[in-house]
């Protein structure tokens, strides 16, 4: 790519409405552009020849922005919360502990104060503060990177010899939404809020504050927040309480904060799941199943789709996966659909509290009768519909093209989740869903009629049959279906075959009522359908193992009337072979037998003793 072309490519990526961004956000943002590592010579060398024919201009700092009637900002991305450097101590000088050294203790300190006031409300009050202090954390480290930078001599394009003009250029924007930090009006800053936390409207005060930062970052933030402090019914000083309770947590310390933010921000989600019991499902997936999902898809790079995101963990360990195996974060793109309001606002701060890029749709929508992404395509999704949902007004929807394998019934959306995420998936792309049992075996509807479709399509690639008890809202077992719409991009050439994988032995019980997918047995899993398909992710070659996996061919599934239940092709796992001759054996467990009795004479014999001394024995 020559001069010229980079030329234009940086006004692509600048702001189109004229702000200024940092030249080191511009230098990675051309290079993102430009497919490939730009230098920074030849970034200097391309923005000073635009600012030698005035197609941009510098800003405040050195940072530069299009020049007036310049028209560019076609590639702009809209800015998200960066992890921040700060210091350790608030500016009360209270010690800040980092927070994932108390997760536990702060969500029962938190869940104390909540009372008898129902999870499913409380939540958007603890997350929403959370999501406050973070953002207000990370703008008050920015405002000192500022000061350091306007104060320092040494420092020729920044530094600002009036001290008026160094406290003037603290309050410019510029200076934060160039390095990718939200902007906090003065009076939504943490410090203001905690000063108030006692006032009795400060629930109020709250609720403007979150206003405030909207409107300053109406790109990613508009319409996000979710402002029902005021109304909360919470008892009186509570609300305060918690304010003091969330100003613990030191957001603005070290070089992850992002990921210590995050990591309270699941812990919270998962806790606030467990308390709404059945209704928590309706925004929480547990980490480990999504987990699975992620380590069988490997989504490296490409575009990445949830219609029904809940609160985006699909998300996060999508990203995860990517920087875990040394990519970078941009190498996916993030596009998700929720129709619950609250949801989607709980999602959208999620995402923006660990510097995530991501389209959620102009609102949240229904995904089978407002498709949020119509025209866009996929190459990995991941989704974890609600189960068996019985009024998803099917009828509706008669003739719909996304119903390539058949018209699925009104009475159960399975059927139409999996048709609506193949219709987006692109050619080659891969999804993983979790559904319900049932949606393996159901012949009612027609159901069993797409699923014959689906197979006979060669759109189904894996079946795996998940332990009980994995899931908050249900203790039934669930599946995950692996589709795609081309078995020869990975790997062999699998056309015609369907992998079967009975995972049901697998998990830990972490608690009485939810059991865990430990990481060896996601590792088990994922390492039998990266083996299966020989795409060179697995150490070893693939074999049918009896009791665990299968791959069946299209006339074994036909047999079997296209059941996908997993458990009707592995088999029985192979019996340990006992060489040990019947009379010899039965020998041996006689005498065995003939021991414990004995022994359970004598054991006998002594509590009778000890009941005699007590004056306890027989009368």
């Amino acid at each position: 790519m020559d001069a010229n072309e980079l030329g234009d490519l940086l006004l692509d990526v600048l702001p189109p409405d004229g702000t200024a961004m940092g030249n080191r956000s511009a230098w990675e943002a051309l290079g993102r552009a430009a497919g490939g590592d730009i230098t920074q010579a030849e970034y200097e060398q391309v923005r000073d020849h635009g600012l030698a024919i005035g197609t941009i201009k510098k800003g405040r700092g050195g940072a530069i922005a299009l020049a007036d009637d310049i028209k560019g900002g076609s590639l702009y991305q809209p800015p998200v919360a960066p992890a921040a450097k700060g210091r350790g101590r608030g500016k009360n000088g209270k010690k800040e502990t980092p927070a994932k050294d108390f997760k536990a203790v702060l969500w029962a300190s938190a869940d104390k104060l909540r009372a008898q006031m129902d999870a499913a409300e409380y939540k958007h009050l603890v997350l929403g503060l959370i999501f406050l202090k973070y953002i207000s954390d990370t703008f008050a480290a920015r405002r000192e990177q500022v000061l350091a930078m306007v104060s320092n001599p040494a420092d020729s394009d920044y530094y600002l010899e009036n001290p008026i003009d160094r406290q003037e250029a603290l309050e410019d924007q510029d200076y934060y939404t160039q390095e990718n930090v939200f902007w906090v009006p003065a009076e939504a800053r943490w410090e203001s809020l905690r000063n108030q936390a006692k006032q009795p409207d400060i629930g109020p005060l709250i609720d403007r504050a979150l206003a405030a930062i909207e409107n300053q970052n109406p790109n990613t933030l508009r319409d996000k927040l979710d402002k029902r402090f005021g109304a909360a019914q919470l008892e009186p000083g509570r609300l305060g309480e918690l304010v003091d309770l969330i100003s613990t947590i030191g957001f603005g310390e070290g070089e992850k904060s992002g990921d210590v933010l995050g990591e309270v921000y699941e812990y919270f989600l998962g806790q606030f799941a467990s308390a709404e019991g059945k209704k928590g499902g309706q925004f929480y997936t547990p980490a480990h199943v999504v987990k699975t999902l992620v380590a069988v898809l490997a989504p490296h790079r490409g575009r990445v789709y949830d219609p029904c995101c809940g609160s985006g963990g699909m998300f996060v360990q999508s990203e995860r996966f990517v920087e875990s195996h040394g990519g970078r974060r941009d190498d996916i793109s993030i596009y998700g659909q929720e129709s619950n309001p609250t949801t989607w606002r709980l999602a959208a701060m999620n995402l923006a509290i660990r510097g995530f890029a991501v389209n959620l749709g102009q609102e949240p929508a229904d995904t089978f009768a407002r498709d949020q992404h119509p025209q866009d395509k996929f190459d990995y999704i991941l989704a974890n519909p609600p189960f068996n949902v019985s009024d998803w007004g099917g009828e509706k929807y008669d003739n719909d093209p996304r119903w390539a394998y058949g018209q699925p019934p009104a009475g159960n959306a399975n059927t139409a989740w999996l048709q609506h995420i193949l219709w987006k998936l692109r050619p080659g792309g891969e999804a993983g869903v979790v559904l319900a049992n049932g949606s393996m075996s159901s012949n009612t509807s027609g159901e069993g009629q797409i699923r014959e479709a689906m197979v006979r399509g060669d759109v189904v690639e894996a079946m795996v049959a998940l332990p009980g008890q994995l899931f908050l809202n249900t203790p039934i077992p669930v599946c995950l279906w692996f589709l795609t719409n081309d078995k020869t991009r990975r790997g062999r050439d699998r056309r015609g075959e369907t992998l079967f994988i009975d995972a049901r032995q697998l998990g830990t019980m972490a608690t009485r009522v939810q059991r865990i997918l430990t990481d060896e047995d996601i590792a088990a899993i994922a390492a039998t359908v990266h083996a299966w398909r020989g795409d060179g992710k697995a150490e070893n070659a693939y074999k049918d193992v009896p009791g665990f996996c299968y791959s069946a061919k299209l006339d074994e599934i036909e047999k079997n009337s296209f059941v996908l239940t997993p458990g009707r092709y592995v088999g029985a796992a192979d019996q340990e072979k006992d060489d040990e001759p019947f009379a010899q054996k039965m020998a041996r467990l006689v005498a065995q037998l003939q021991e414990q009795q004995a022994e359970g004479a004598r054991l006998d014999a002594a509590i009778a003793a000890n009941l005699d001394r007590l004056g306890f024995g027989k009368p």
